[in-house]
């Protein structure tokens, strides 16, 4: 007979950014313990409770002792087991009467062989677990395996011993239905007893009278919503009221909602308010400050405009709450002033000024300072502009990274490091460099993630690039190249950024020529006298100096990325591997060279002339080079080599005129044509002969043919 199962630690308030994974990892730790030994019945529901101060889950279905099970025991060799005349060997009944048998089984034992050697084996039928050896097994696991970020170590109740966890816990309990399951974790007896809130619990300590009124008598006697997923539900309608009730819209920040959740048991949505004064510092300074600081939702208008309103989550609800309100005000008061003052005191300088104290922000022990980066950052940015669109705006691109990293070195920034480039910006507008300097200082570290947008002009993708580029190149030219799960440097986020600027941003830049120029500056570039002392390895004895084995690494690091992003948009392998395959450089090409080949995939022509083109691949492999160019038409003595070659001759112009165009979809439409006279080819025509000039003749002709099918992707490929 099932019933259900409620396991609940009762612990010390638990870290707020941990205490979801916390409550889901216990759940599914201990349902696959029980579950593992026959103790679930099938379909049985788990609901997982989390708040500061408990984790707990409830189980349906729970066995009270798993079903017994047939099992076959391996014994020992015949040989060993049994002597001559077939009777038992001592070392067999020992081992019989562990498994709490008797010689009067040996006629019944099987003989299999296991490998080479003939082996005794027992049917026996094994008893089912019992739940509270079980659930004791499980809990030791679930908490062995818990992905606690640090473990703390404290004192039981004894004085003496010590256990580890997460937080002190306080109190166990497991409960069966209404029956109390005898199990003990980290010093602790199970019972039936909980704490509810510490200022609002109407009764303390709850009893818990079943598995099944857990949730129930936490809300109605300890005014504790037990279930994470319910209260942050609950938080979330509590903000809409009233943001409703002020027009504004809270702050979209689903990661400061879970913090929030996980910081109270019975919240208390209250709305708050500062001085307008303090709206004439940039709102991301001022949202940033109530969130990490405060766990406040800053409220918005309809422009997006930050409001001198916020919410508060309080864990209380007093009768009046203006004392709790007036008391965060005076909170958020003093955190907006210091951002404030910051702001003040930062535009007392300009950008420029702060550029000389970047030599002594050190970047890397082995690549030198904040200062010597820059130096390679404005050359390879001012570089890339002049190819994208000349002097004036490699000009610009040369000026906004070199005030690129000036705001590293700001009062905001040195508080907020999440506002480096942001910071940047506004003080640039605010020395009156205009928005495309201004806008590029912000941008250049995008994209920061999936998703993110790209820099919104010109400059801002020449400093970008450049940025991430001289990352890349230097980090890989001393031997910094991400391996498994590390990646401490961001190299791979650095690398998609590269792409999605390349392709998004339809950059006509070469990959390949882009990273060598890059390499090349970093190498020749002069160092000025201010670093030309530092004793940094890389910079004094050059040890990767021509770096080609860092920059082939380095291209093949990127378009292993650049592959696997592909197939995250939705291509599938075999459409990446076809048009990666040509390794095409250009990579704002890629996404029409992909249409095209998913267009070309679908047409009925597409399977067997992708077979032919690896048929033909594979003979010209078997070449040693040395055939003509040229097809010698007097030469082409069979009907279906003449056909073929008419055919080429014919969709040559139109497939390259269309590939010169960009229409790359109609570039391998157009050979379909060619099924026909490539299948009849095979039929009929021997190409290996040993007449020399008509077999060279007919390897120049499927070179032709190879050529007119690969321009776009490697169609072999859609045959595997």
């Amino acid at each position: 007979m099932t019933k259900n199962l409620l396991v609940e630690l009762l612990v010390e308030e638990l870290p707020p950014k941990s205490l979801k994974q916390l409550g889901n990892s216990f759940a599914e730790l201990l349902v696959a313990g029980l579950k593992a030994q026959d103790l679930l019945a099938a379909g049985a529901q788990v609901t997982a409770y989390a708040s500061p101060r408990r984790l707990a889950v409830h189980i349906t279905g729970v066995s009270a002792q798993a079903a017994d099970k047939a099992v076959t025991q391996k014994l020992m060799p015949v040989a060993v087991g049994l002597d001559a005349q077939g009777q038992a060997t001592p070392p067999l009944l020992k081992k019989l009467a562990s498994l709490g048998a008797d010689a009067s089984v040996v006629p019944h034992l099987k003989r299999v062989m296991d490998g080479k050697t003939e082996t005794l084996f027992l049917d026996v039928v094994a008893k089912g677990m019992l739940l509270t050896d079980g659930l004791q097994k499980a809990l030791q696991e679930a908490i062995g395996q818990l992905p606690i970020p640090k473990v703390m170590t404290y004192q039981l109740a004894d004085g003496w011993s010590s256990v580890n966890f997460v937080r002190p816990v306080h109190a166990l309990i497991a409960l069966h239905g209404a029956e109390i399951v005898p199990v003990n974790i980290l010093g602790l007896q199970a019972g039936r007893e909980t704490q509810g809130h510490r200022f609002e619990a109407k009764v303390n300590p709850i009893v818990l009278h079943n598995a099944d009124s857990y949730a129930q008598q936490l809300l109605t006697e300890g005014a504790v919503i037990a279930s994470f997923a319910e209260r942050r539900v609950e938080i979330e309608r509590q903000l809409a009221v009233a943001a409703v009730k002020e027009n504004l819209t809270p702050v979209d920040d689903d990661a400061l909602l879970d913090e929030v959740t996980a910081l109270v048991e019975h919240p208390n949505v209250l709305a708050g308010k500062f001085a307008e004064e303090f709206l004439q510092v940039p709102q991301e300074c001022l949202i940033l400050t109530m969130k990490a600081n405060q766990k406040y939702l800053p409220l918005l208008d309809a422009q997006g405009k930050l409001a001198n309103k916020f919410l508060l989550v309080s864990n209380i609800r007093p009768t009046d709450p203006g004392l709790v309100i007036a008391g965060n005000e005076r909170v958020v008061r003093s955190r907006l002033a210091d951002a404030k003052f910051f702001f003040d005191q930062d535009r007392k300088k300009t950008l420029a000024s702060r550029l000389p104290a970047l030599d002594k922000v050190v970047y890397h022990n082995k690549l030198g300072t904040q200062g010597l980066r820059m130096h390679y950052v404005r050359a390879i940015a001012s570089m890339i502009g002049q190819q994208l669109d000349g002097d004036a705006l490699a000009a610009q691109a040369y000026e906004a990274a070199t005030l690129a990293k000036a705001d590293l070195l700001t009062d905001m920034v040195g508080e907020f490091p999440e506002l480096q480039g942001i910071m940047g910006r506004y003080y640039a507008q605010h020395e009156g460099l205009g928005d495309d300097i201004a806008f590029a200082i912000e941008d250049h570290y995008k994209p920061r993630f999936a998703g993110d947008e790209l820099p919104r002009n010109l400059v801002g993708v020449c400093v970008a690039l450049a940025d991430k580029l001289e990352t890349l190149v230097n980090m890989f030219g001393i031997g910094q190249i991400p391996t498994g799960d590390k990646d401490p440097f961001a190299l791979r986020r650095h690398a998609l950024g590269v792409i999605r600027i390349l392709i998004e941003k339809s950059l006509p830049l070469e990959l390949d020529k882009l990273i060598q120029q890059v390499i090349e500056i970093i190498e020749d570039k002069e160092i000025p006298k201010q670093w030309a002392s530092l004793q940094l390895s890389s910079i004094v004895s050059k040890q990767w100096i021509v770096a080609k084995e860092s920059g082939k690494q380095l291209l093949t690091f990127i378009h292993e990325r650049l592959a696997g992003n592909l197939r995250e948009q939705g291509y599938t392998a075999q459409e990446v591997d076809a048009v990666l395959s040509l390794n095409p450089q250009n990579l704002s090409d890629i996404p029409k060279r992909l249409a095209a080949v998913r267009a070309f995939a679908v047409l009925p022509e597409a399977v067997s002339l992708a077979v032919a083109n690896k048929r033909v691949g594979n003979i010209l492999k078997k070449t040693n080079g040395g055939i003509n160019k040229e097809v010698d038409a007097s030469l082409l003595q069979e009907l279906a080599e003449q056909a073929l070659h008419q055919a080429l001759t014919s969709l040559s112009s139109k497939t390259k005129e269309a590939f010169d165009a960009g229409d790359y979809t109609t570039s391998l439409q157009i050979l379909a044509a060619l099924k026909a006279p490539v299948d009849t080819f095979f039929d009929h025509v021997m190409v290996n002969v040993d007449d020399e000039k008509l077999r060279n003749n007919r390897l120049v002709l499927l070179a032709q043919l190879h050529q007119i099918m690969n321009r776009i992707a490697d169609l072999s490929k859609l045959a595997n």
